[in-house]
């Protein structure tokens, strides 16, 4: 499903796997990102659609891990194996991942095994700016739903999109949930005024009126 220029959905529930979050492909020209990886069973639909989608999947070179969890991490070894992508997250990320914690990680909902994941770079600074090809893809530490959680965003064609997942939670303690950490990130990402919001489980939001409303439709509730 197309997003916008050069932006996909290649993954997710329905179109991969039930396990599996929204996973976006970021075509940067000469390279490739994916945002997330899903569960790790839909990997092979995963690939087709970024084929369908007109892109050339050993062109994929990064991806951005926005957080730990499971059904946005598992597939990652898949994509290291068969393309040779280099992964990038927060440090919490990559710890929390070494440790292979069934609860951190959320493993333990899903009913399966973290596997071993080795992330290549990692920050721990508020912001980290990555180059993907011709692209520049912004990252923001935004914890609150998990302590290593992260958003990215790039500028195209006259818009800003954003890649905020999991805007929605769930919080729970065993996560490393902070609500009052999440308020904060939700108010970063208000100020970033995106045109377009690709969220975590439940697609596209646009325009920017429709970004602002999502988010704020959160706030009001937690």
């Amino acid at each position: 499903m197309k997003v916008a220029e050069g932006i996909h959905l290649v993954g997710s529930a329905d179109l991969s796997d039930p396990k599996d979050c929204c996973v976006y492909l970021v075509d940067g020209g000469e390279e490739l990102a994916l945002i997330d990886a899903g569960a790790g069973d839909g990997f092979a639909r995963i690939v087709d659609n970024i084929e369908k989608a007109g892109c050339d999947p050993h062109k994929l070179t990064t991806l951005i891990l926005t957080h730990c969890h499971i059904d946005h991490s598992a597939g990652i070894p898949d994509f290291v194996r068969r393309f040779g992508v280099k992964v990038k997250a927060h440090q919490a990320a990559a710890e929390i991942l070494a440790s292979r914690d069934a609860l951190r990680t959320a493993a333990i909902w899903y009913n399966l095994e973290v596997p071993e994941i080795t992330v290549d770079q990692t920050f721990s600074n508020s912001e980290f700016r990555l180059q993907v090809g011709d692209q520049e893809i912004v990252c923001l530490h935004t914890p609150g739903h998990s302590p290593d959680s992260i958003s990215a965003y790039l500028d195209r064609g006259g818009k800003r999109v954003l890649f905020g997942q999991d805007i929605h939670g769930p919080f729970h303690p065993a996560l490393g949930s902070d609500v009052a950490l999440w308020r904060k990130s939700m108010e970063k990402l208000l100020a970033l005024q995106a045109d377009v919001l690709c969220e975590g489980h439940f697609g596209i939001f646009q325009p920017r009126a429709k970004v602002e409303a999502y988010i704020r439709s959160y706030l009001q509730k937690v």
